[in-house]
């Protein structure tokens, strides 16, 4: 008897799709049952994108897009948008770099001429660079450096997996590069990277479609045309021989390791990935999972332990080369090899036995929570439609999602185990420096 699939609900945002002719893409989302919206301006260069002798640069520019732009003084931004009862930020991946607001729908101009204004150009000035310089050293000092386990795994594992500089570099930054860098630099890099082609806009929530277009033509019609820049090639192979390192951790008190697997290409082998990302759950989410239930609660050999595809845990808005990665915290003369061999084991053993009655659909139902509430509000319905614009055309595909998670079959999720071999693992053992 086939196994009962769990009933997956959809979505039906609506999705309205355009482009200015100096080649920005425009995608709106109207959503009248409440007074708030969602604007998101997606750009495409994230810290793959950066140049070697620039690394951090990616980042860097994220702080200084908000120093100030063509028509408004530094903090201007931040006045604007606070003023009207909004909120705002910026964040930083490693394939974009998205910008962003939640404000009242009446204030849906003000926000769309403050993005206009920067995409034509931050305040580039040298006080303004030497400034957000030191502060981005001072964020990788408390987030990195002096933080136990600080870039764990996300900095430490890719220099294992990867080989070529735009996956395996350190994302945060050097300091000799951030350092070194000139405001023509930072010029030569807006330039190159901030072009209305290179980048997405998204309107999400109680906006009226005509006029929200006609407001859009207005800001942002009249920056400057220049085309996307040519994406470098972030192609590799992939592992044929286990890598595995370690390193010691000055204040990390208690081991930790790290392992990750190269899946299948996330936007042109799509039904190849999602597999994987099931997969992922059903390892770890939640006290039921195979290998909490089986490395936390019964052997007791980890205290935690995270799975999740993607570097920086982004499966729908993440390019290729990229992983699924499985980390753990031991406990005091926790035995990382015992730990990688159990989950070999359970790799083994579902791959051959395959799930239990209603473990699939437990974890399905899980995954499909979690992408329904991240989607509610407004802001991250704008983000997500973005980013889906921008590296596949179908934003609408945000819709389909938990629909298309809830089609995984345990026949697709038995395969994507039995690849996740351990000749195709990269990990990195955290020593622990910082016990007392």
């Amino acid at each position: 008897m086939a196994a009962r699939r769990s009933r997956i609900p959809a979505t039906k945002y609506p999705v309205e799709r355009f482009t200015l002719d100096n080649g920005l893409r425009v995608v709106l989302t109207p959503d009248r049952s409440a007074p708030v919206i969602g604007v998101a301006v997606v750009y495409d260069v994230g810290i793959r994108s950066e140049p070697e002798g620039r690394t951090g640069f990616a980042h860097l520019f994220e702080h200084l897009m908000f120093q100030g732009s063509e028509n408004l003084e530094k903090l201007a931004h931040f006045r604007h948008v606070q003023g009207a009862g909004g909120t705002f930020n910026g964040s930083t991946h490693l394939d974009y770099t998205d910008y962003f607001e939640t404000l009242p729908s009446n204030a849906l101009e003000r926000a769309l001429f403050l993005e206009a204004d920067r995409m034509r150009g931050p305040r580039l000035t040298e006080e303004n660079l030497r400034n957000q310089v030191d502060v981005v050293k001072e964020e990788i000092r408390v987030n990195v450096l002096n933080r136990p386990y600080g870039g764990f795994p996300w900095l430490t594992l890719p220099p294992v997996m990867f080989d070529t500089f735009p996956n395996a570099h350190d994302g945060y930054g050097s300091f000799d590069d951030l350092e070194s860098a000139t405001v023509a630099d930072a010029a030569d890099f807006f330039r190159r990277y901030y072009a209305s082609g290179n980048a997405v806009l998204a309107v999400s929530g109680d906006i009226d479609v005509a006029e929200a277009t006609e407001l859009v033509s207005r800001h942002f019609g009249d920056v400057p045309a220049r085309p996307a820049p040519q994406r470098p090639d972030f192609t590799e192979p992939d592992l044929s021989a286990e890598r595995r390192t370690s390193y010691t951790d000055a204040l990390a008190p208690l081991p930790a390791v790290a392992g990750a697997w190269r899946v299948p290409d996330p936007v042109t082998d799509f039904a190849g990935y999602l597999p994987y990302v099931v997969l992922a759950e059903v390892l770890t989410d939640g006290d039921a999972s195979r290998l909490v239930e089986r490395l936390v609660q019964r052997d007791r050999t980890v205290t935690s332990l995270g799975g999740y595809l993607g570097f920086m845990g982004d499966p729908f808005d993440v390019r290729d080369p990229t992983a699924l990665l499985l980390q753990a915290h031991l406990p005091p003369g926790g035995d990382v090899d015992k730990v990688l061999r159990t989950i070999d084991e359970e790799l083994d053993r579902l791959a051959t036995d395959g799930l239990t009655d209603g473990e699939l659909a437990r974890t399905q139902a899980r995954m499909a929570t979690h992408l329904l509430r991240d989607t509610d509000a407004v802001l991250g319905r704008a983000l997500r439609m973005a980013v889906l614009e921008q590296q596949r055309g179908e934003p609408g595909l945000l819709n389909e999602l938990p629909r298309l998670v809830g089609e995984v079959t345990e026949e697709q999720v038995r395969a994507a185990a039995a690849t996740v071999r351990p000749e195709r693992r990269a990990a990195i053992e955290v020593i622990p420096g910082g016990a007392r």
